[in-house]
Parts: structure tokens; C-alpha cells; sequence
């Protein structure tokens, strides 16, 4: 599919990224740049590696796909850095879990370029993190989301999308705002949810935790995420994150009022629609 790939920030999703596209034999040529020079001597060993560079604008030389796999808050810089270095017609993308900031200044800085950036989102992290963590088959099967400007070349925007399918996602196309306000309420709010969980229950007796069973293990698992990113994710989102939280704080109410008045009914119907909720990630 491509001659030359660069994965900016081998990371959990980067490596696995590149663990995928040496197995599913998506580019003739992978390429990595890693900001630590630890980083980059692990990438030296690992056979889904094929040249490792000290400088991201050195490694774009010649890539047909340009993937950064770095933290929301550094990718714009990123953009910036290697701009002059794309050769012509360079697809650039990258795996944020945010979308409107990015793609906006996205969009300003290449307007003058042949290189098309096109945003994507592969609904695929994990709490984990690191390329220790990686694996080629984390993305089957995921979903992720495209995030085009106005004007993008239908083209580019189609190559991108084969290029996730070919690692075994499902993939959607979304305006990058609309992008930004679905992952507030099914990605963000839900650790925001169970981070809140775990900073209520460390106030309490700390023997409590030793007694929760698998369900405080499940519903808490994503807390876990590094506290760094989540912020940045945070920051970034903040105004569909709020509108996310003033939702979920309506529908606490209701339960709460419904238990309150004893509303017997109301509460079986409560559980009974979460549930049903619940259920269909199964079925799927």
C-alpha cells in the first residue's frame, strides 16, 4: 500500500501500529523516530524496525505515510517540524483522541503544501502503556474514526480508510467536531467517571479497597490510565467533556430522586435500560 511508512513515537499504539503493518505487509519500509535515545536503541532490535532516526523531520524524508503516534498536546509542533521536510503528496495522519484543535491547525499549516493531513482515531488504546505493551492484533476488529477537512481530496481520505481496514478496522468518517463530541461521552466521560470513582473511594477506610470483587476491578480498570495524557485529552476536550458530565449528572439525578421517593418501577426500569445497554456490546 506504501512504499515508506514513518511512525512518529513508538509508543503503545505506534509500535503496535508498526507491528501490524510488517505482519499485514502494508509498506515496503517502516521508519521510526522516538524522542529518547533509549527509545530508539530498543527500535534498533526489533525486527518491525527498518531505520530509526534522532530527528522526525529526517525521517519523513521520502515517506509516502506519515503517522504520529504522540501525546494530543505535541502533535501540532510535530506538524510544524516536519512540514518542510514531506515530499509531494505525503499523507499525514495521526492517532489523537482528539480531533477539532488538531485538524484546524492542521489544515492552516498545510494550505500551502501538497501534503494532506487527515486525521484518525483508532479506537483502540489501553490503559497500558509503552512499546512493551504492543501487539500486531490490537486493532482488529476496532473501531476508528476519520476526521477530514473540507476539501480534502476524496482520494486521500479513501487511501487512509483502506489503510486501517487493512489492519482489520472498521472504519467511520466524522467531522472533527462531531468526532470530538462522540468520544466525550463514550471515551472520555467514561474515565472521567471511573477516575472520580477511585478518587471518592481512596477518601474512604483504605481496608474497603481489599473487599471490592470483580466489578470495582472492571469498572475502575481504565483509572489506570497515565494521569499525563488523560489531562492533555482533558484540556483539549473541555467543552464537550463538560456538556458530557452536565448529561450524566441529569441521569444520576433521575436515579437518585427515583430512590429517594422509592419509586420502585422507576429504578427496575433504570437497570433494566443499562442492561439492555450493556448487553448489546456483547451481541456486537
Amino acid at each position: 500500500m506504501f512504499r515508506q511508512i514513518t511512525i512518529i513515537g513508538p509508543g503503545l499504539l505506534g509500535a503496535s501500529l508498526a507491528m501490524a503493518v510488517r505482519q499485514n505487509s502494508s509498506a515496503t519500509k517502516i521508519v521510526v523516530w522516538a524522542r529518547s535515545h533509549q527509545s530508539r536503541e530498543k527500535c534498533r532490535h526489533l525486527n518491525w524496525c527498518d531505520d530509526i532516526f534522532e530527528s522526525p523531520e529526517k525521517a519523513v524524508v521520502d515517506s509516502d505515510f506519515v503517522l504520529l503516534c504522540t501525546p494530543v498536546n505535541v502533535i501540532s509542533s510535530l506538524l510544524k517540524t516536519i512540514k518542510p521536510a514531506l515530499k509531494t503528496n505525503t499523507l499525514v495522519s495521526d492517532v489523537g483522541s482528539t480531533k477539532r484543535l488538531i485538524c484546524e491547525k492542521a489544515q492552516n499549516l498545510f494550505k500551502d503544501t501538497s501534503a494532506v493531513f487527515i486525521g484518525s482515531h483508532p479506537m483502540a488504546g489501553s490503559e497500558q502503556a509503552g512499546m512493551e505493551n504492543a501487539r500486531a492484533d490490537l486493532f482488529k476488529g476496532a473501531a476508528c474514526m476519520l476526521t477530514p477537512m473540507a476539501g480534502t481530496a476524496a482520494e486521500m481520505t479513501q487511501l487512509l480508510n483502506r489503510f486501517w481496514e487493512s489492519l482489520g478496522m472498521r472504519v467511520s468518517v466524522f467531522t472533527p467536531q462531531t468526532h470530538d463530541a462522540i468520544v466525550a461521552h463514550v471515551s472520555h466521560l467514561p474515565h472521567v467517571l471511573a477516575s472520580t470513582l477511585c478518587k471518592y473511594l481512596a477518601e474512604k477506610d483504605s481496608n474497603w479497597q481489599t473487599l471490592g470483587g470483580g466489578g470495582l476491578r472492571d469498572t475502575t480498570r481504565i483509572a489506570a490510565g497515565d494521569p499525563e495524557l488523560w489531562k492533555q485529552i482533558l484540556e483539549q476536550n473541555r467543552n464537550e467533556i463538560l456538556q458530557a458530565i452536565t448529561g450524566f449528572e441529569r441521569k444520576l439525578d433521575e436515579l437518585k430522586i427515583a430512590l429517594t421517593e422509592n419509586k420502585t418501577e422507576q429504578i427496575l426500569e433504570f437497570l433494566e435500560q443499562g442492561k439492555i445497554y450493556r448487553d448489546q456490546f456483547q451481541q456486537g
